[in-house]
């Protein structure tokens, strides 16, 4: 009798466990899909701001040849590293929102790769961005128009005759259209 109660105890924690592990699961779910996106604020006049040049060398330090611009939403630098161009990216408050460059499809994690060949094969693959989030940082991206969640991805640019899309690939390799250009 004993061993009948003691089961039937364990039997019914795992069912509430169970259960409150999935409410859990459904209201995370939920809230992720819910988040209403924070339109970003245009900067106001065409001078980038001195926090912005300030938080730059603090960043990535006294770098040659930096070439300034504001694009609306972002003061952006434009500097060589490692040889190859990057485009630092600040917000209205002065602090980096991330870091673009371009690359190669073979930087593309392999997952990414085969997914783009299996489900894109008739496009050919030609400019890819690598985004690198400041993960300090809150402020969403906009990239090719479209404000989304900041995090690091490759936007993969494909082209089929007249028509011209854009992929998104996250780090785990997973493939999602982005858009139509």
């Amino acid at each position: 009798m004993k061993r009948l109660a003691f089961l039937s105890l364990t039997i019914l924690f795992a069912i509430s466990a169970a259960y409150g592990h999935a409410q859990k699961s459904s209201n995370t779910q939920t809230m992720e899909t819910n988040k209403e996106r924070v339109p970003l604020k245009k900067l106001e006049g065409d001078k980038v701001s001195a926090i912005a040049r300030e938080s730059f060398i603090a960043d990535f330090g006294n770098v040659p040849n930096v070439k300034w611009q504001r694009s609306g939403t972002f003061d952006e630098a434009i500097f060589m590293k490692d040889g190859k161009e990057m485009i630092a990216n600040y917000d209205i408050g002065g602090r980096l929102v991330g870091t673009t460059k371009v690359v190669t499809l073979a930087d593309v994690p392999s997952k990414g790769q085969q997914e783009i060949t299996k489900r894109y094969k008739d496009y050919k693959a030609s400019t890819v961005i690598f985004y690198d989030d400041n993960e300090a940082n809150d402020t969403d991206m906009i990239m090719y128009g479209v404000q989304f969640d900041d995090a690091d991805n490759y936007f993969v640019e494909l082209t089929k005759g007249n028509s011209k899309i854009v992929v998104r690939v996250d780090m785990k390799g997973e493939v999602f259209f982005f858009k139509q250009l």
